[in-house]
């Protein structure tokens, strides 16, 4: 990883409690933001140093969002610089704190008396606060949002923007929320903060995601807790103390790298009828790739072959990594069908439509005999996210990229319905 003095900064842009921003001239539309060892709590009303924190934060912080984009959430994150700073795109912040909450703590209770602790809310629960220190952060409305005509780096801040923010903010909970299950912890709730790309102009998950954003509950009791909270509660600051919250912040940059990692192997393996469908299964394997799942492509023939069938299905059950077969036959399609009849494994069928024949022939994939329960997904891409909606029901890398996706087709229809309407105006 390279060092600071590699870089050549430019003038600081901006410097808050925990971090500083500063200007890369020889990076145009980048910046570097370097984290600092303090801790602040109650708007910096408690502020201290803790030796070591800027690592833990930019550790913490740069693994978040690799996670996040190689879902494919779209963020500021570029790369890791050191141990204590990373490179992020430039970009003009939004003074909202976007704040989704799964458990009722905190803050919360204290605006909303007769709510008991630890109530669940689903759908997940989206607040606002708009950044300042001197009022407190106080809580807004969508409507106060839409009434402040906020435009950084010239983007006008109206209900299609809001709109995207809560979308991506419900998004990116859900993918940290399933991730973090995989190490037996809650997260509770969360605050994240958007800016706007000052180069593309995109509204993107900016500033950081540490041990200062979210509450952390391992094993879902608070009494584990792993977070900043820890340091809130502090009826005094010992050196005895600061250590307890550094160890509790070094405990959660530890296990942030393990949500880089998938919890179970899984693969596809299409089974052709023939090299003629090559095209049709070649596109299956490059959308399973998109998911990040091992596709395998083989031919065989249940109809001319079927003990070479089956032999090829036992070599897949054989080795004990989950497989979902894939079934490509055109004509008659006995291959899904043989493969279903006998395998616990799912099948999904995908025959090749021809012009000619085809919309008689799909029916051999769609009319099963009783106690086959193979299904029948036309197109490769579908075929392919079938898949991976299955293998994602244990893999949380498949599933963020199967969340992050549903957003970002969510976004592209919302960002066009406003062109065309700006257009028709």
């Amino acid at each position: 990883m390279a060092s600071e003095s590699e870089l050549k900064l430019g003038q600081k842009l901006n410097e808050g409690k925990t971090k500083q921003i500063f200007e890369l001239p020889d990076e145009p539309g980048h910046v570097l933001v370097q984290s600092k060892d303090q801790i602040t709590a109650g708007n910096a009303v408690r502020k201290d140093q803790m030796e070591g924190k800027a690592a833990i934060a930019n550790k913490t912080t740069s693994c978040v969002f690799r996670l996040l984009q190689d879902a494919g959430i779209k963020t500021a994150f570029v790369r890791q610089h050191s141990e204590t700073a990373f490179v992020a795109a430039h970009c003009e912040m939004i003074p909202i704190e976007w704040v989704c909450r799964r458990v009722a703590t905190g803050s919360f209770l204290k605006r909303n008396p007769g709510v008991k602790e630890g109530y669940r809310f689903a759908p997940l629960k989206m607040e606002m606060f708009f950044k300042d220190d001197a009022n407190n952060d106080p809580q807004w409305s969508e409507e106060q949002l839409l009434a402040a005509n906020l435009s950084p780096a010239g983007v006008s801040i109206g209900r299609c923007e809001v709109d995207i923010m809560n979308r991506s903010t419900v998004a990116i909970f859900e993918i940290l929320e399933k991730a973090w299950c995989t190490q037996n912890c809650t997260l509770v709730d969360m605050k994240i903060e958007f800016g706007v790309n000052v180069t593309t102009k995109e509204i993107v998950l900016a500033d950081v995601i540490d041990n200062d954003s979210w509450r952390l509950w391992p094993a879902g009791d608070r009494s584990q807790q792993k977070d900043k909270q820890v340091y809130r509660d502090l009826k005094e600051v010992t050196p005895e103390a600061m250590q307890m919250v550094k160890r509790n912040f070094e405990w959660v940059s530890e296990r942030v790298k393990l949500l880089l990692e998938p919890q179970a192997s899984g693969r596809v393996v299409v089974l052709m009828g023939s090299t003629s469908d090559m095209a049709h299964c070649e596109k299956i394997r490059k959308a399973c790739g998109t998911y990040g799942i091992p596709c395998a492509l083989r031919v065989t023939s249940a109809h001319k072959g079927p003990d070479e069938t089956l032999r090829i299905k036992a070599e897949y059950e054989g080795d004990g990594v989950p497989t979902i077969f894939v079934a490509v036959a055109g004509r008659s399609n006995g291959l899904g069908p043989v493969m279903s009849g006998n395998t616990a494994y799912p099948v999904i069928n995908c025959p090749p439509v021809t012009p000619d024949w085809g919309a008689q022939d799909v029916w051999s994939s769609l009319r099963m005999p009783s106690g086959l329960g193979c299904s029948t997904v036309l197109s490769p891409d579908a075929a392919a996210q079938f898949a991976a909606q299955i293998l994602g029901l244990t893999d949380h890398l498949i599933w963020a990229k199967l969340r992050a996706s549903m957003l970002n087709t969510w976004v592209s229809l919302k960002l066009a319905d406003k062109k065309l309407q700006e257009c028709s105006i």
